[in-house]
């Protein structure tokens, strides 16, 4: 549960997904609200580090086409 992998992915994740988040409480989006949540939270519940991996890259692929709609 504790590798350095999965520790290093929720940092770069959560770090990213804070940003998301303030982004779009900022300029009152929801989609970039909900995507940097998502990002935030998601890693708590994964333990699979390619699933973790995974997860984080699609989610950041779907904040980059949704971050200013």
């Amino acid at each position: 549960m504790f590798s350095p992998y999965n520790i290093l992915a929720a940092f770069i994740f959560g770090s990213i997904g804070w940003g998301a988040w303030r982004y779009g409480r900022k300029l009152d989006l929801w989609k970039p609200v909900v995507i940097g949540l998502a990002l935030m939270v998601y890693p708590y519940f994964i333990y699979n580090a390619w699933l973790l991996w995974g997860i984080g890259v699609a989610l950041l692929v779907t904040l980059w086409f949704h971050h200013d709609e």
